[in-house]
């Protein structure tokens, strides 16, 4: 039986340090199922449509990766594909603390769905998604920041 995972996000957007969890979690999993969550109280600097584009850009040839998006709580899509395992990257304690928070509340809703945080490795710590749109706004170069072989779109 195949073992997936989820690697839920709102990828706005996905950069090198999230490629680096996704690769990792595929050495664990045999699938990788990166899901960008929708969330209608958040104004997202791109279009969903846009990160979908850049998740597939920067996962082109890679085995086991499956890009959908979706609305709601995690757990419930969790158990809609029948995923036992939620994958999610930390950078540093801040990280660790809040996504700690967020896993056991989602074990308290749904105990059969288990969270694992994987640490960015040390190379990709710095980056963050509202550093590289800061950057994108005020028209820099992002390079660093992004999946190799992929340009962000420019800001409209």
């Amino acid at each position: 039986m195949a073992t997936v995972a989820l690697f839920p996000g709102s990828f706005d957007p996905f950069t090198a340090g999230h490629l680096n969890i996704l690769n990792r979690a595929l050495t664990m999993f045999d699938r990788v199922v990166v899901a960008v969550g929708i969330n209608q109280d958040k104004r997202s600097f791109y279009t969903t449509e846009q990160k979908l584009d850049i998740i597939r850009q920067s996962t082109a040839g890679t085995d086991g990766v499956e890009i959908i998006k979706y609305d709601g709580l995690t757990i419930d899509i969790c158990r809609q594909l029948g995923i036992r395992h939620i994958v999610r990257g930390v950078r540093n304690m801040l990280d660790f603390e809040n996504e700690r928070a967020i896993a056991d509340a989602n074990r308290r809703l749904a105990p059969e769905i288990e969270t694992i945080i994987i640490p960015t490795a040390q190379e990709y710590a710095h980056i963050s998604s509202s550093a590289v749109r800061d950057i994108l706004k005020h028209h820099g170069d992002t390079s660093l920041f992004e999946p190799e072989g992929v340009s962000l779109p420019p800001v409209q």
